[in-house]
């Protein structure tokens, strides 16, 4: 109660020395600051005092005498009005400044690079959703992928990745998270990283790859760090089903693919370039002896005619 009393004491302009010293200290108080001096913006409305008086007074002659006429405290008046000025600024400032998530979003076809409060950075693929809360940022680094993202964290506190799937968690290094429909992968650049997956913890080090398709954990666990990945545009994969190649180029294009008497379980290794839509499609239906047709933003995959 002690620090509501020396609050309303600063609004009316009552509060000690002292007390306003201990006030500052608080750290709520650069918030009321800002409070106090968005209030002072409100234009109020003009009122003609006496006009009013008199009219009131007027309005008082004219009713029954047997009723029970109690005078104003305008003192209080004016108080209770400053405090619900500074409720209605309150809560304006509050919904209108603070947003308690930072939410980082792509489209198809759209990558987007951007920096952690702790400056790590971050690349985020197509279609894909980071968010984390920048209030308790610097003592948690925590946040939530959907999609697919390449992390270089910045060495410091704990860093977890979560998604539906597992939460991927490491002190300071280089990684790539990608969780789609029924496929979840994690590749170590640099560093080691620690996967937790329903009741196991894996450890990646550099080099390593933990992939989860279908529910079903891969049991291929390296991969190439010199190898070009979405990073430089190009998607690669090694003996993966055709339905998450297909799923990849909807991304990377912002098509839609449908197909037509097409095995989407069939293995694909090999990859494709995001700069051109007619290579990327040959890239993946020559080598599995498909065929497929263009119209507008729709695709069409079926098998190849001898």
């Amino acid at each position: 109660m002690k620090k509501e009393k020396d609050i309303l004491k600063w609004l009316n302009r009552e509060i000690s020395d002292e007390e306003l010293t201990h006030l500052k200290e608080t750290k709520d108080f650069n918030t009321l600051e800002k409070i106090a001096h968005y209030s002072s913006q409100i234009d109020a409305p003009k009122v003609d005092v006496e006009k009013a008086l008199a009219d009131f007074k007027l309005k008082t002659k004219n009713t029954s005498k047997k009723g029970k006429v109690i005078p104003f405290n305008y003192k209080k008046l004016y108080k209770y009005a400053a405090a619900v000025v500074v409720l209605l600024t309150t809560s304006y400032f509050f919904l209108s400044n603070n947003t308690d998530n930072a939410i980082y979003k792509t489209a198809f076809a759209e990558t987007k690079n951007f920096n952690l409060p702790d400056n790590s950075e971050v690349v985020l693929n197509a279609n894909s959703e980071i968010s984390y809360a920048k209030d308790s940022w610097q003592e948690n680094r925590n946040l939530t992928l959907d999609g697919e993202a390449f992390f270089k964290v910045q060495k410091g506190e704990k860093f977890t990745v979560n998604t539906e799937v597992g939460k991927v968690t490491v002190l300071g290094t280089q990684f790539n998270v990608k969780e789609r429909d029924n496929y979840f992968e994690v590749k170590t650049f640099e560093g080691l990283v620690s996967v937790v997956y329903k009741d196991s913890l894996i450890k990646l080090p550099r080099g390593s790859i933990f992939k989860v398709v279908n529910g079903v954990v891969d049991i291929n666990n390296t991969f190439n760090i010199k190898e070009k990945s979405w990073l430089q545009k190009e998607s690669n994969f090694k003996s993966t089903a055709l339905r998450f190649i297909l799923e990849e180029i909807e991304n990377q294009f912002g098509y839609t693919i449908e197909t037509t008497n097409v095995d989407l379980d069939i293995l694909y290794s090999g990859g494709f370039t995001h700069t051109d839509i007619d290579i990327a499609l040959k890239s993946v239906t020559i080598p599995l002896q498909l065929s497929y047709k263009i119209d507008g933003k729709k695709i069409t995959i079926f098998n190849y005619e001898k």
